[in-house]
């Protein structure tokens, strides 16, 4: 791109952290904060130093002007993870943060130890005109319908099930706050995203998960991330939609910790 060298300019990330051991990293997605991972800190803390950063434009951070893209976003969590000594680092993303930490792996390979990629894409556009206008009706959303009316319908999308009615209040509160001009320089961050050209070159141990009714992200495209990362295991969590962390938060740490401290790294 041509503006490329006029914004990488990394800003200051907020974030939290606890626990000791190495690092693990844990990376929202669009239009979350690192609250989103409060049902994995009692699963993982004990084993390792966890930490949740908001991402340019989300939670505490900065909200810089745009263009947003997927290696401003890495380079940001880059300079964090270099600032507080947290390298290299297992590092986890969910669905926008899993395209940064692909980003991640591939320009500082130095700082990740490995990788689990949560409901995530190489190319979040590349089949399929439905997803296409998804993500147009949802950017149009925040200009004339505003960020209450997107969060409740990702919310509903995310959460749809009648017995999922307190996660689904609990997404339309968080996702409405977003600043609307942020969230769509990200929305547009991960349409211009593609890695897939890229993916042979990250070598470190590499887990897939997905949620077998995920709305957002359909299991070809997972796959196919998959089957582009050489040292690279998926597993599907059954009963699961986009946001499996939070719908399934014990399967999910059971198989993180597996993953993690299974013997592999």
């Amino acid at each position: 791109m041509d503006d490329h060298n006029d914004h990488l300019h990394t800003i200051d990330l907020a974030y939290a952290e606890a626990g000791s051991g190495e690092p693990l990293v844990m990376i929202h997605g669009l239009g979350g904060s690192r609250s989103d991972w409060e049902l994995q800190w009692p699963a993982l803390v004990p084993h390792f130093r966890m930490v949740t950063p908001d991402l340019r434009g989300h939670g505490a951070s900065q909200r810089p002007a745009g263009p947003y893209r997927i290696d401003l976003f890495a380079a940001d969590v880059a300079m964090l993870m270099r600032r507080i000594e947290a390298r290299p680092a297992h590092v986890v993303g969910l669905s926008l943060g899993g395209a940064v930490a692909q980003q991640l792996a591939l320009d500082a390979p130095d700082l990740v130890r490995s990788l689990v990629l949560v409901n995530t894409a190489a190319n979040f556009v590349s089949d399929g005109w439905r997803r296409r206008l998804m993500g147009v009706q949802r950017f149009a959303s925040t200009y004339f319908s505003g960020m209450d009316k997107v969060a409740a319908d990702v919310a509903q999308r995310l959460f749809p099930r009648e017995e999922q009615a307190s996660l689904r209040n609990e997404a339309t509160a968080r996702l409405s706050v977003n600043a609307p001009q942020a969230y769509r320089n990200s929305l547009l961050a991960v349409a211009r995203f593609n890695a897939l050209d890229r993916l042979p070159s990250i070598t470190c141990p590499t887990l897939v998960v997905s949620g077998d009714t995920d709305y957002a992200v359909p299991m070809s495209v997972k796959k196919r991330l998959a089957e582009g990362i050489p040292n690279c295991q998926m597993v599907v969590i059954p009963h699961s939609g986009h946001a499996t962390p939070v719908d399934q938060p014990e399967a999910f740490n059971k198989l993180v910790l597996e993953f993690l401290l299974g013997g592999r790294m």
